[in-house]
């Protein structure tokens, strides 16, 4: 299942959702590619969308979690990759 957040996330001037898969890697990136989503997007488990995108997602079938859900869906199926932490 691909799941996706509600925009939060500040940066660049933009506000932004994460897209994820549930299931596999290869779903995701299969995904975003049919909805045209650049693979400088994906960072290490997910893809970052803009959120004038997020609506788009939902109609093309992403399912709307909480950005907690999303995490938890990711760890259940083995996919997360944190960000190293900073010495």
């Amino acid at each position: 299942m691909i799941v996706i957040d509600p925009p939060a996330v500040h940066r660049y001037g933009r506000t932004w959702s994460h897209l994820a898969s549930d299931t596999s890697l290869t779903e995701l990136h299969a995904f975003a590619r049919a909805q045209g989503i650049p693979e400088r997007g994906f960072d290490r488990d997910h893809y970052d969308v803009p959120a004038e995108y997020h609506a788009a997602m939902v109609a093309a079938g992403a399912v709307e979690v909480t950005s907690r859900e999303l995490v938890i869906l990711l760890r259940r199926a083995g996919l997360r990759r944190p960000k190293p932490l900073a010495d």
